[in-house]
């Protein structure tokens, strides 16, 4: 039981302490200036809401932070841009979902410590590995799902 309970602590704090550290960034005054400058990113409304997921994401170091910042405070406005611009919902929420597990893979990310920490491994190790699974991947994927819904709409 007291291996159990010491195991978990570590993975329950880094997660719990990143979603809140992601609460009080967009908190901040300074937040505004980010989501103007999301807002303003060219290519549309699927490019700027994959850019505002990944940086708030990455931001917070968790996908369900920064994809909860990024709806709870952009959600109304993108839905504005989706319909004026006839984007299905479904599509938006879907280059949500991508953008927000791309960066949130950075070293600080709670599964990231986790992970290494249960495979007794390290950062200088590992992280490459992880980068080309957690990062270059999604990215990849995310580009091509903003691709294909811009050309055919929703899939």
């Amino acid at each position: 039981m007291d291996a159990g309970a010491n195991a978990s602590v570590l993975p329950i704090f880094a997660v719990a302490s990143l979603v809140g550290f992601g609460a009080v960034v967009a908190a901040m005054p300074a937040f505004e200036m980010v989501r103007d400058w999301v807002l303003s990113i060219g290519g549309g409304p699927l490019v700027s809401l994959a850019v505002a997921t990944n940086i708030l994401a990455a931001l917070t170091g968790s996908a369900s932070g920064g994809m909860t910042i990024a709806l709870d405070a952009l959600g109304d406005t993108y839905m504005r841009l989706a319909a004026a611009s006839g984007i299905d919902p479904a599509l938006m929420h879907r280059i949500a979902v991508i953008g927000s597990g791309t960066l949130d893979t950075l070293p600080h990310n709670g599964a990231v410590v986790t992970l290494l920490a249960v495979c007794g491994s390290t950062h200088r190790k590992s992280y490459f590995d992880i980068v080309m699974a957690g990062i270059v991947g999604p990215v990849l994927a995310l580009v091509i799902v903003i691709i294909l819904g811009s050309t055919f709409g929703s899939f």
